[in-house]
């Protein structure tokens, strides 16, 4: 029998290649997804705009002990706040970015 996981929920970070504010999480218990979401909210209008085959949208709840938890688009009015997966803008250099840069 397996070790029950610890939750952690949305960790706030920074992208390691572009810079950008993000969430990290591993979202699922038994096929955990590792999602990196941008970490502003947006409108679930504009979200879903943006989805595409390899880029999903995150329902953002607020938790009750002040965290926030990535879970998978609700089918309804949820409340929650909306987020998508992060792409790094055009232009940025491939590969991680280098300790104290600003690019």
């Amino acid at each position: 029998m397996k070790a029950a996981r610890a939750f952690q929920g949305a960790s706030p970070r920074s992208c390691d290649r572009c810079g950008a504010p993000v969430l990290r999480q591993e979202v699922g218990n038994r096929a955990a997804l590792k999602v990196i979401a941008d970490a502003e909210s947006i409108p679930l209008a504009q979200a879903l705009r943006l989805v595409e085959p390899n880029r999903l949208a995150w329902c953002l709840a607020i938790l009750h002990g002040g965290g926030s938890e990535l879970r998978w688009q609700c089918r309804g009015a949820c409340g929650h706040g909306t987020v998508i997966e992060h792409r790094c803008p055009e232009g940025t250099p491939a590969g991680r970015r280098p300790e104290g840069t600003l690019w």
